[in-house]
């Protein structure tokens, strides 16, 4: 599933227009987006939650060289999903 199908069934099943649910689903984004940039943590309970941690700088390889290279530190995105989502899939 795409973003595009996404709306179209956000839009559907709350019986909104496509529009409606493309702007709310920005929102829910950019929101979300905010939220981990200040370093806060978003739990939406049932669904899962998202925060950001912080991966060291750390020594790898080039594959075709086997050449080592150095790759920098980053804050990365992290999701774990909630047990009401887990237990849905499986």
């Amino acid at each position: 599933m795409n973003k595009t199908d996404l709306i179209d069934g956000m839009a559907e099943s709350a019986g909104i227009s496509k529009a409606a649910a493309k702007k709310a689903l920005d929102s829910f984004l950019g929101n979300v987006e905010g939220a981990l940039k200040k370093g806060n943590r978003v739990s939406l309970v049932g669904f899962g939650s998202f925060s950001v941690s912080r991966r060291a700088a750390r020594d790898g390889r080039n594959p075709q060289t086997g050449a080592t290279i150095k790759i920098k530190a980053k804050n990365v995105v992290k999701f774990k999903a909630g047990s009401d989502l887990t237990d849905s899939v499986n």
